[in-house]
């Protein structure tokens, strides 16, 4: 798009692919049998309540917009589908498709949030032409389940134009001038902001040509206070002509660290098959070692010498480039590999690494002598048990005890539970409270004594109460608060009881009495 810090419109070709509905068609791209009629849209969180950020064109049809409130929308159409949006990973969508159509060109870029530019300088007669290359493009696009608008110009700002506010698939003839071809665009083909076109709108500049035909100099003065390219018409314009450069960073896919092997003779054994791959793990650890980096996913492919693709994939707890680890790993994994007539290519990658930084030796040798690592335990679970089995409790941002805690996949390097220095909690924690009866002194003073599950409990001693309001931002307006006490029974057994609630609060009944945790 720009050699050496300049834009040259006459040498230079860009094309500019804009999918409108990007965050909805990658939210469908998920779903085993999408709905296409049904009128989806995506919601953020804002500090006004659910906020519109992707419309289906069925949803359109309906009256909502991006932008518009939940509660506005859904008085227009009260069908509508409705799910949360999903920013970071439409970006690693985007960033996907940026690397994917590079077929097209030798680099691209992105344009946040749903297009794309791609550099066809000198590739289009590869294709017998720009238009047949729009035409695979918009080929390709349909067999991902993507639509999309392409448009095909000297300058990345023209491109840009033309794919928003142009007809479909068209391309601006080389060596001409963009603003006197494209003068009838709207100025919000120029990129600016809101709050500019505004102003614009109010002094009747509509087109890109009336904006062109008032003069450098009235813009300059206008203008003369706004260094950012969206707040400043001249510089867009400049940049829309060629006559300034519009830096732009390329999208560079990262290097996958990767191994493999052409066998001279087919493997059909499975003490051979384990040899390879034990060399393989090695020649990995020491290309990983080399960058610093640890695998966190770990990819084996075996060719066979009928055609057929064997895969298989491991997720580590944390960074390794342990060969004999992933070794031992991978040897659950081919179990039930079936050869065939034999294996004659084998590969093994790492397209997900994180920086591993050198550990001491001494301690990881301990480790191995008196037991096994924490990392190497969790990925021999998951390997032998599945993802799904093996998790571990972190603690959460919350007061109530069930919701203080949640389970995610393991990760050794993060804390396993953080210390709560302000108050005790019992060693067992019920699946979900269960309510008992409950004799105590009047109005608020300590229980004495308690029906659960069938017996009675006389209480010998008593500790608390320890007082947990309710959380305002989750509960109704009647909810109420919450009082712990750490008891024990004449039989030396003890327990976590609280009271929901106080006597004439005005949030309900009587107190209700739960039992939640059981004390070591």
């Amino acid at each position: 798009m720009m050699e050496n810090g300049t834009a040259s419109p006459s040498s230079r070709r860009i094309m500019a692919a804009w999918c409108p509905t990007l965050a909805i068609d990658r939210w469908r791209l998920g779903q085993d049998r999408p709905d296409p009629s049904a009128p989806l849209i995506l919601i953020g969180e804002t500090a006004h309540g659910p906020r519109i950020t992707a419309v289906s064109p069925p949803a359109r049809a309906a009256g909502a917009r991006r932008g518009m409130l939940l509660a506005d929308a859904r008085a227009l159409a009260p069908g509508l589908v409705v799910h949360p949006a999903d920013p970071a990973g439409d970006h690693a969508f985007l960033e996907t498709l940026a690397l994917w159509v590079q077929r097209w060109g030798p680099w691209s870029a992105l344009d946040a949030p749903d297009g794309l530019i791609v550099d066809v300088t000198g590739v289009a007669h590869l294709f017998g032409g720009e238009d047949a290359l729009m035409v695979d493009a918009r080929a390709c696009f349909a067999a991902r389940g993507l639509q999309v608008r392409l448009a095909i110009a000297p300058t990345a700002g023209a491109a840009w134009a033309l794919a928003h506010h142009g007809p479909d698939r068209s391309a601006l003839a080389e060596g001409g001038d963009p603003l006197d071809a494209l003068r009838d665009l709207p100025v919000a083909a120029l990129r600016l902001d809101d709050a500019v076109l505004l102003l614009l709108d109010r002094l009747g500049l509509k087109r890109i040509g009336d904006l062109a035909a008032i003069g450098r100099s009235a813009l300059a003065r206008r203008f003369r206070d706004r260094r950012a390219p969206a707040a400043n018409p001249l510089v867009r314009l400049d940049q829309f002509a060629g006559r300034v450069p519009e830096p732009i960073l390329p999208v560079i896919a990262a290097p996958v660290p990767t191994v493999l092997r052409r066998l001279i003779e087919p493997l059909r054994h499975r003490d051979l098959l384990d040899r390879v791959v034990a060399d393989l793990a090695l020649a990995l650890a020491r290309r990983l070692e080399a960058h610093g980096q640890g695998a966190r996913r770990l990819d084996l492919t075996l060719w066979k010498v009928d055609g057929g693709v064997l895969r298989r994939a491991l997720e580590l707890a944390a960074p390794t480039r342990d060969a004999a680890h992933i070794t031992r790993l991978f040897a659950h994994k081919l179990d039930d590999c079936d050869a065939g007539f034999g294996i004659e290519v084998v590969r093994l990658s790492a397209p997900w690494a994180e920086p591993l930084m050198l550990s001491q030796t001494d301690l990881e040798a301990s480790a191995q002598q008196h037991g096994t690592s924490l990392a190497a335990c969790i990925d021999r679970l998951t390997a032998r048990l599945g993802a799904a089995a093996v998790a571990m409790p972190v603690p959460r941002a919350s007061h109530l005890p069930e919701r203080a805690q949640g389970w995610v996949t393991p990760d050794p390097t993060r804390a396993m539970q953080e210390e709560l220095a302000f108050h005790a909690r019992p060693l067992k924690l019920l699946d979900r409270a269960e309510p008992i009866a409950v004799i105590y002194e009047a109005p608020d003073g300590l229980p004495r004594l308690f029906r659960w599950r069938g017996a009675v409990h006389e209480i010998a001693r008593a500790e608390g109460p320890e007082r947990i309001a309710p959380e305002w931002w989750r509960e109704k307006g009647g909810a109420r608060l919450r009082d712990y006490y750490r008891i024990e029974d004449s039989s030396g057994r003890r327990y976590w009881i609280y009271r929901r609630g106080l006597p004439g609060d005005g949030r309900g009944g009587v107190p209700e009495w739960f039992l939640q945790g059981l004390c070591g």
